[in-house]
């Protein structure tokens, strides 16, 4: 069974609510994975979730440790590998957390980057990840700002080539509500793109394959028709199979 880490997709919002005079706070934790844990299940895909409140912390240093077939970095910030609490807070030297996922690539690991406010380099480039070593193993140059595309009236993405990944798929699928704006570098191969912009690409770094996936896994960019479409599944089954070297 192919085992797959996720990292990240997972937020805590604190709310003010004014009533008048008065004034309350409410908080809620919330991740973006019931339809990708799903199609998990339906293609027989081990899946282990790490929050990005608990990658922070957790995350292993040792590339040994990163014992998945693919890992998936999702709407989490180059800050959460970066800034160890023993770094942030206590001002110690810790192992570079984003080498650790290049390392474990070169040596024949799967990494899937997907879409997001907190993917590629982010809303007002807070993702931060065009300057780091993640930037060399995905098959795309990012921005150095922010890179959303927000498109609300719907985008539908194509399919520009023939491949394991896309195999099964229309030429034409259903319509998303946004996406990172990257551009593919040399060596990759573009299989998907909206309009004259790259959404799916693919390339290898080392021994290992990477793929950059410029949408939500789940709404707001990908909407509900999108994660309730067939082909949903079977391209993440198809993406996550590739990078594994299946």
């Amino acid at each position: 069974m192919t085992k797959v880490l996720l990292v990240g997709e997972s937020w805590t919002a604190i709310t003010t609510h004014y009533k008048g005079f008065n004034s309350f706070v409410t908080g809620v934790y919330e991740t973006g994975l019931e339809w990708f844990k799903k199609a998990m299940e339906k293609h027989g895909i081990e899946l282990v979730h790490m929050p990005a409140h608990v990658a922070a912390n957790d995350f292993p240093f040792n590339p040994e440790e990163l014992d998945y077939d693919c890992i998936i970095l999702s709407d989490v910030g180059a800050d959460t590998f970066l800034l160890h609490p023993k770094t942030w807070l206590h001002g110690e030297r810790t192992p570079n957390r984003l080498k650790t996922i290049q390392k474990y690539v070169a040596d024949g690991g799967g990494l899937i980057m997907a879409g997001g406010y907190m993917s590629f380099q982010g809303i007002n480039g807070a993702a931060m990840y065009q300057r780091t070593p993640i930037a060399e193993v995905l098959p795309i140059k990012m921005l150095s700002s922010d890179d959303r595309c927000e498109r609300p009236e719907g985008v539908q993405p194509k399919k520009t080539t023939q491949h394991q990944i896309t195999e099964g798929l229309p030429d034409v699928w259903p319509h998303i509500l946004g996406y990172q704006y990257v551009e593919a570098k040399t060596e990759a191969e573009t299989l998907a793109k909206v309009d004259d912009d790259a959404f799916l690409v693919i390339g290898e770094y080392g021994k290992g394959r990477t793929v950059a996936y410029t949408t939500d896994i789940g709404p707001h960019w990908c909407p509900v028709e999108f994660a309730e479409w067939d082909g949903y599944g079977i391209l993440w089954n198809n993406m996550i199979k590739w990078a594994s070297g299946s």
